[in-house]
């Protein structure tokens, strides 16, 4: 952009040629003894210095006018917006970390593309994804108030979206997690083809080693391991399915709005059964039928290298938020760069 606005200046000032063009000489501003301004009048003088004073001022207005915008952006203001919808309703928390990670979940490190960078899940295109089912009724339109107040400030879609999950981690007992602002929104033609977010089952119905192949070759796309796949998988403590929107039905723990680690003790302590009934192929535990599991939930115990953090998580919670607080942070920020980390808390 500075390359622009200078190349602007360069043009104006050359407009003003005609004051000197008899002479064929090039006009040295920074030099204030150049032979051909001392050749004109004081006036003249004045006159062109101030014609390009003036120009240099015009063109540096939108650039001085976006910096100004960043900086009366108070990102804690917005953040407590946010918090004020959870609140309100905690239910919704859990749909703001799913706004999040799915506006960061389509980036592919081999091309750079997608990713949380252009706030993309604006656009029908993008919200009509099948993994972002119900969004746009939810989370979307809850934000979009928020947009309207601070988009005169200069507040993008990517970082409306990344920051509302971390809000809502927050606001669910979870930790402060490091967030970054400087998104700058991009066009619908930035949006990702359908089919980069993970899926709640590959091949044969029920857990099955085609689902942990799914889970990797969908977060390895993003650079992520092994641990930071079931640190991320954690998030599913919190919130709940509904048949309306994935065609899947229930909470997968009993405190939705609470983030812990009971996602691994509930999963790796219960009996899980599959659920009798005309949905999708799902479990539920066979004690109470309340709670449920996805075949790419119950995978984790079957993979030897995602067991292993399955047992990790499940007997130690701080070590699993510190991982989760980690993980997330660096999903947010995916396909993005020059990012200023930002207080929000």
């Amino acid at each position: 952009m500075k390359v622009f606005f200078f190349s602007l200046f360069l043009a104006s000032a050359s407009a003003f040629q005609p004051l000197v063009s008899s002479q064929r000489k090039t006009i040295h501003l920074a030099q204030s003894s150049d032979p051909i301004i001392e050749s004109l009048d004081l006036s003249e003088r004045r006159k062109f210095l101030g014609s390009i004073a003036t120009a240099a001022a015009f063109f540096a207005l939108p650039l001085e006018a976006a910096q100004a915008r960043g900086k009366k952006l108070d990102y804690k203001a917005v953040a407590s917006d946010i918090a004020s919808l959870v609140k309100a309703d905690p239910d919704k928390g859990p749909t703001l970390i799913r706004v999040a990670w799915h506006s960061s979940g389509s980036y592919a490190k081999d091309d750079n593309s997608g990713g949380s960078r252009g706030g993309t899940m604006r656009f029908p295109s993008e919200q009509a994804h099948g993994g972002n089912a119900g969004l746009a009724s939810t989370a979307v339109s809850w934000l979009e108030p928020i947009h309207s107040k601070y988009a005169k400030q200069g507040l993008s879609y990517g970082d409306l979206y990344t920051l509302s999950g971390v809000v809502a981690v927050k606001e669910a007992g979870g930790p402060i997690v490091p967030w970054s602002s400087g998104r700058i929104d991009e066009p619908e033609e930035a949006v990702t083809p359908d089919g980069r977010l993970p899926n709640a089952e590959t091949g044969p119905k029920g857990a099955d080693p085609s689902d942990a192949q799914h889970l990797r070759d969908v977060f390895y796309r993003m650079g992520f391991d092994d641990r930071e796949i079931v640190a991320l998988s954690g998030a599913h403590a919190l919130g709940r399915c509904h048949t309306t929107a994935s065609g899947y039905d229930g909470p997968w723990s009993p405190t939705p709005t609470t983030l812990n680690n009971a996602y691994f003790t509930l999963m790796s302590n219960l009996k899980w059964v599959p659920k009798e009934w005309d949905g999708p192929f799902q479990y539920v535990d066979a004690p109470t039928g309340k709670l449920m599991m996805l075949p790419s939930d119950l995978v984790l115990l079957q993979d030897e290298s995602f067991l292993k953090w399955v047992k990790a998580y499940g007997s130690d919670e701080k070590l699993f938020l510190s991982d989760f607080s980690d993980a997330f942070a660096k999903l947010l920020s995916l396909g993005t760069s020059g990012l200023t980390p930002t207080e929000w808390a």
